[in-house]
């Protein structure tokens, strides 16, 4: 199986990326965590997009604040699919990361998720690694059919 790269502009993204991971390894896709900045550390984030592919990743998840610019710069450097998180930051909630993680050129997309919704991106990378993982695809059905049952039994506790 492919595994998901998932990677934070800094140490203090770790609180968010983990909700990620957790996904990640409830599903059991693998995954390496790594802090690159596009800004500090722009050679090494540049250098793990370009090989990530030939690592044996299929996907890539970013998450930053404030100007986010790392999941761009992923984005840039790989065609493997890129997921943003956008990350709250304390002087405008995080929309400065939203707005620049989801401002993309056309060519070089990054699929992108709710400030600080690194759950989603982790379903995401599931979804998009379900596509060649048959028995990922499996596990992603059952985990929504639990979801639906467990909705529709609380409406029915509900109207008791």
């Amino acid at each position: 199986m492919k595994k998901v790269g998932i990677v934070m502009g800094s140490k203090s993204d770790l609180p968010v990326v983990e909700k990620a991971a957790a996904v990640l390894a409830e599903f059991g896709v693998p995954y390496e965590m790594h802090i690159y900045s596009a800004h500090r550390t722009p050679e090494e984030a540049r250098s793990f997009a370009l090989t990530a592919r030939e690592k044996g990743f299929g996907v890539i998840i970013a998450a930053a604040g404030m100007a986010a610019h790392l999941a761009g710069a992923m984005a840039a450097n790989t065609i493997l699919p890129v997921i943003g998180i956008p990350c709250k930051g304390a002087v405008l909630e995080g929309m400065d990361a939203l707005l620049s993680t989801v401002q993309m050129p056309s060519g070089i997309p990054v699929a992108t998720v709710a400030i600080d919704g690194a759950k989603n991106a982790g379903y995401l990378a599931i979804e998009i690694l379900a596509l060649s993982e048959e028995s990922l695809a499996e596990k992603l059905e059952a985990y929504r059919a639990a979801q639906a049952a467990d909705i529709l039994q609380k409406d029915s506790d509900l109207n008791r």
